[in-house]
């Protein structure tokens, strides 16, 4: 499957709010409460390009997946809870994965996650960090099928996650 991961531009904004959408709806249909209308937003979106943390993934010409990429750490982390981070010291995380609804189910969330791991080594990164929600089940096997370990909960705003680590 030939692809290409690079940084987003503003201009791929339309087509990576569509792909958001598309995840918030699936979301929905399914009860899931991670994301709703009030989050991601396109403010959001245009915060992660401007900074220099948006990513995509190309197939075909086109957007198929989008995921902000960070290497700043993550304010929520420094709260654990129910368990221990794997490492210390500095880590990369990835925040809102969404893949085209007619691009899921062909291994686009796992190339995006191993992509981001090639990008933290390649800047001297040893440790790779994200959350979930407790019923997004299909992110929760994408996280076990790559390798990484349960950790412990966080807290945002919105709520409670799961917070997973794999060392690099």
């Amino acid at each position: 499957m030939e692809h290409v991961f690079r940084k987003a531009a503003l201009t791929d904004i339309d087509r990576i709010m569509e792909i958001i959408g598309q995840a918030k709806a699936m979301m929905a249909r399914l009860g899931r409460r991670q994301w709703d209308g009030s989050y991601p937003l396109e403010q959001h979106i245009s915060t992660d390009i401007e900074n220099g943390n948006g990513y995509v993934i190309c197939h075909g010409g086109k957007v198929v997946a989008y995921g902000a990429v960070v290497f700043t750490g993550e304010e929520a982390y420094r709260n654990l809870r129910g368990g221990t981070w794997l490492s210390e010291g500095q880590y990369v995380v990835l925040h809102r994965l969404a893949v085209a609804e007619e691009a899921r189910c062909q291994g686009f969330a796992g190339i995006f996650l191993k992509e981001t791991g090639l990008m933290a080594i390649g800047k001297g990164i040893h440790s790779f960090k994200v959350d979930t929600n407790h019923d997004n089940s299909q992110m929760l096997h994408i996280l076990e099928s790559e390798g990484f370990s349960y950790c412990g909960k966080i807290h945002y705003h919105n709520g409670e996650r799961m917070a997973f680590e794999k060392p690099l």
